[in-house]
Formats: structure tokens, sequence, C-alpha cells
């Protein structure tokens, strides 16, 4: 029997997110029958290649769903709080990459490496929500030592990449980048200081407790992919200087005891991970090299002895690629797999 294949749409196809989606689907050779590009009125009419062939980017309208089985989204969170429902109510499986729909008690938040039982949680709404890039690359570490020792505490910082903001923010880096080298003014349009050779403690919104939304998305998404909301998750996360791949610093405290060893094991057979971790010969995660990589890559583990049961450990991946378009596209393999 041939295998059954889908229609898709993609979201926000010409951006950074949605191009990197499309990508994905062809290199994981996603069974598509059929595949609409959407974007913006502006973008309507641009050319998109796939699979050798040419396609022509629709505007993104209520009608864009008719007929279709499984539409990504990458397009803001605008566009998923009006479009995503209308595209659920035409019978299309929504899998969203915006913060607007993960903390709905409704919809599945889900890493695949993770927790993909929740998943058939879709049929309540139509609606799937890919979590935070920064909250996937660490929970898909995680997951592993929660389940070995069981997570007490987690307090995170962030070394967030500038393509988690976007095109503009790439070529914002470069060309300040530039200018500094080539002693010229530079221009800050994207953040509100210099990112180019520095580092901003700032992502997102701030919020009266002094965190931000984004420091509190790791929060709130980590203890309900853990499905543990005793968890508790100190977080800051900084903007630096680097074009793809966030860095993380991590520091657990487990309920149980567990060795550097003993995790160095558990990560070596979890699903997603790779454990790069010889400090003695130089070798620990780099964001340049997971960069254009599927894999969660850990390093640095060792004990924290300033705590009777704390483990520290150095967590990178591409958050373009597993923080974004890659986690969305294995969520539709599940879903094709198990629920279509």
């Amino acid at each position: 029997m041939a295998e059954k294949s889908y229609s898709v749409a993609v979201a926000g196809a010409t951006g950074l997110v949605g191009s990197q989606m499309l990508a994905c689907l062809a290199e994981r050779d996603f069974p598509i029958k059929s595949i609409k590009m959407l974007a913006s009125a502006r973008s309507a009419g641009r050319t998109i290649q796939f699979r050798g062939e040419s396609f022509t980017v629709e505007e993104l309208t209520e009608k864009s769903f008719k007929n279709v089985d499984i539409a990504f989204f990458s397009a803001g969170g605008a566009v998923s709080k009006k479009f995503a429902p209308i595209a659920a109510a035409d019978g299309c499986v929504v899998i969203d990459n915006s913060k607007t729909w993960r903390m709905d008690p409704d919809i599945p938040l889900v890493v695949p490496e993770v927790n993909p039982h929740a998943v058939a949680g879709y049929s309540k709404k139509g609606i799937i929500a890919n979590p935070n890039c920064s909250t996937i690359q660490m929970v898909v570490a995680l997951a592993p030592i929660h389940r070995k020792a069981g997570i007490k505490r987690i307090v995170v910082s962030t070394y967030q990449a500038v393509s988690g903001t976007g095109k503009a923010a790439v070529d914002e880096l470069m060309e300040q980048s530039r200018a500094i080298l080539e002693s010229q003014p530079i221009e800050k349009k994207v953040y509100p200081h210099q990112i180019a050779f520095n580092c901003l403690p700032h992502i997102g919104s701030f919020l009266e407790t002094g965190y931000t939304d984004e420091e509190m998305k790791m929060v709130n998404e980590t203890r309900k992919i853990l499905e543990d909301d005793g968890i508790a998750v100190s977080p800051t996360t900084i903007r630096v200087p680097v074009f793809y791949g966030h860095s993380e610093s991590v520091n657990v405290e487990t309920v149980n005891p567990i060795t550097p060893d003993e995790v160095r094991s558990v990560l070596e057979k979890a699903p997603g991970v790779k454990v790069v971790d010889n400090p003695s010969s130089n070798i620990y995660p780099l964001a340049v090299e997971a960069a254009g990589r599927d894999e969660t890559f850990v390093g640095r583990i060792r004990k924290d002895t300033s705590v009777e049961n704390g483990i520290d450990m150095w967590i990178v991946a591409d958050n373009i690629r597993k923080g974004a378009a890659t986690n969305a596209i294995q969520i539709g393999e599940i879903l094709i797999r198990d629920y279509l």
C-alpha cells in the first residue's frame, strides 16, 4: 500500500523559521501531496523553490486552509491568534511556533523527545504549540535527568543568537560589525543597544517582577512539558552577538543524588542528545558547531560543589532548527504516524 500523503501549508513561508520549515520538510521527506506557501500581502507573489519546483507565495487569508490537513505556523503571535482557530475550524491541524497557545491548558506543548504522548491532545482545539527555542533545548537535555533523579530546581542563563529575533536582527549584527570594523557609525533598529561585540541582558518585555516575558516562558513551559509544576526555575536570558545557535549555562539541583558520570551515561542514551564533554582537550559544545544540526549538544558536565545534589552543564542547539523548525516538523511526523 502506498504511503499516505498530506496537504500542507506553511504560514510565514518567507520568514527565517518558515524557510527552515520548508527545508526540514524536504530533508525529512515529509509525505506531501500538495503544499501552500502563505505569507503577508507584501510577500504574496514571490517565488519559493521547494523540492525542485517553483511555488508562488499566496496571501494568508481566512480561506487559505480549505482542504489543508496540516499547517505549520511561523508568522507571529497576532497571525496565529487570528488564523489558527480558523484553520482548525476547517479541519486543519495547526502546529504553531508562536507563544500564543503554549500555555492554553487545552493545547499540547510538545518536544517530541520528551512528551510525544501529548500530541494526542491536539483533538481538543486542533492546535499543537511549539515551545520557545531556549526551552526546547533545555528540556531535551534535562528530561532524562528528571526521569532518573528528579529535578527540584533549575538555574539557567541563556546566551541567545540574534537569529531568534529574525532576519532583520541577523542583518543588524552583520551591518554593525562591519561598521565598527570600518570605524563607521552604527545604526540601531532592532535592539535598543548595540548588539555587535556586546551582550544584552534583555530578551522580551520586562515584567513587574523584574523578569522578562522570555524568561517566564522558560519557567512555565518547562513545567508544562515535564508535567511537574513543582520544579523551581530561575532564568536569565541574554542576547549575544552570535548569528545561529543558542547556548545555555544550566545548574540543576536534583531530588536524588546523581553523579556527573551517571548524567553522561543517561544523556548518551537519550534521543536527540549528543554529549560533547572532554574539557581537557578543549572539547565542549560550541554554537558554531551546532549551527545547521538538529541535535542538542551537552558538555561541561560537572558536580556543583555548593549544594548536595547539584549538577552544572552547558547546552547548545541551533535555535532555528531544533529550537523551532525541526521540532515543529517532528511534531508533524508524530501526528501523521499515530493520529491522522
